[in-house]
């Protein structure tokens, strides 16, 4: 007779599991909370030195709710998808507001806080509070979709409702769930991170196996199914480094939505079929608002998104003060202060390289 699924897999971990995650020691929910979001879209050998700088500055709710937002984006910038810490900043303020400078422990009124969906606060209170809740990120439908058998994209709903069915019905025995349910969850997401990854999977050591659809049917390779493919739009924008006499560079706030909300980035001029960039050379230029030398044209950077590509076309010229804005969305930054600056990853390499 075949174990159940919950007693395998907690075995397994016991053994071969992740046990030394920061997030883990002390396990406390604010610190999941931050995990679970960086962990979104990012793997974790990525995020686990995010993760020490983060909460290093922002130690507890508190503290990050009465940080600036600017400060915030800072120790985000590199991770993308910065609406995740721009949703973490916000909701920390929320809960200083209306919960009483704590997260809580109620699964709809986490979710009704921004950025915090079913699975992310089912993994709250899995792992802070040892609730038997079922988790469903990408790791564990992956997982799922190949010991189901469940054919189609776990994107769309009428998938993603037989995964968390499959995923409740998984969870381990109630009398387990208060002491076991954070490993049961980490254990969850493991094994979607290590042997049963989305290439060639490692189904000899599974220790699910016996029992996988995927695997006796041979679809291990076909299961979960792709997101169906459709052509990637390319953007092109131009950029400008201005940099002043003193070897200040200068950048503008960008809007709270959108790409890169919130965070700075370099003046954007005008796009490329209404006005032309005069040739290398050139001087006494006047663009946005500057009075500019000879501009010179750097490569191209290119920088892919989830949803698209976009050509960075950058220039960089020298520029005198004037026509400067409203000094809270304009700075001139020595190159020594950009790090206190919250810039997007290819901003950064602009900068790096051409400053």
């Amino acid at each position: 007779m075949i174990e159940p699924f919950a007693t395998r897999l907690l075995a397994w971990f016991d053994q071969h599991g992740r046990h030394d995650l920061p997030w883990q020691h002390p396990r406390s929910d604010y610190r999941v909370w931050v995990s679970e979001i960086m962990l979104q879209q990012t793997q974790v050998a990525t995020v686990i030195a995010y993760f020490d700088r983060f909460v290093a500055a922002f130690p507890d709710l508190g503290a990050l709710a009465a940080a600036p937002l600017d400060a915030v984006l800072a120790h985000w910038a590199g991770l993308g998808y910065y609406s995740r810490a721009r949703n973490l900043h916000r909701a920390a303020q929320i809960c200083m507001e209306q919960h009483g400078g704590m997260l809580p422990r109620d699964a709809l009124a986490l979710c009704a806080l921004p950025g915090i969906g079913r699975s992310t606060a089912a993994a709250i209170l899995a792992q802070a509070h040892g609730e038997r809740v079922a988790i469903l990120d990408g790791n564990v439908k992956r997982v799922l979709s190949r010991h189901a058998g469940i054919a189609g994209y776990p994107g769309l709903p009428a998938v993603e409702r037989q995964l968390w069915h499959e995923a409740e019905a998984r969870l381990p025995d109630a009398r387990l769930s208060s002491s076991r349910m954070p490993d049961y969850t980490q254990a969850l997401m493991d094994l979607g991170a290590s042997l049963c990854a989305r290439n060639r999977p490692r189904c000899a050591d599974c220790p699910v196996q016996a029992d996988c659809v995927a695997l006796r049917e041979d679809r291990t390779a076909a299961l979960p199914e792709r997101k169906p493919r459709r052509a990637v739009p390319e953007k092109s924008v131009r950029m400008l480094i201005a940099v002043d006499d003193h070897g200040r560079v200068l950048l503008r706030r960008r809007p709270p939505t959108g790409i890169w909300g919130g965070l700075w980035s370099l003046p954007e001029l005008a796009p490329m079929r209404d006005v032309q960039v005069p040739e290398d050379g050139d001087a006494n230029l006047h663009i946005d608002g500057l009075s500019l030398g000879a501009l010179h044209a750097l490569p191209v950077l290119q920088h892919r998104f989830t949803h698209f590509l976009l050509h960075i076309h950058a220039y960089r010229g020298t520029a005198s003060h004037c026509g400067i804005g409203d000094a809270s969305d304009e700075a001139w930054v020595a190159a020594g202060d950009l790090d206190r600056y919250g810039t997007a990853t290819p901003i950064r390499i602009l900068l790096e390289r051409h400053l």
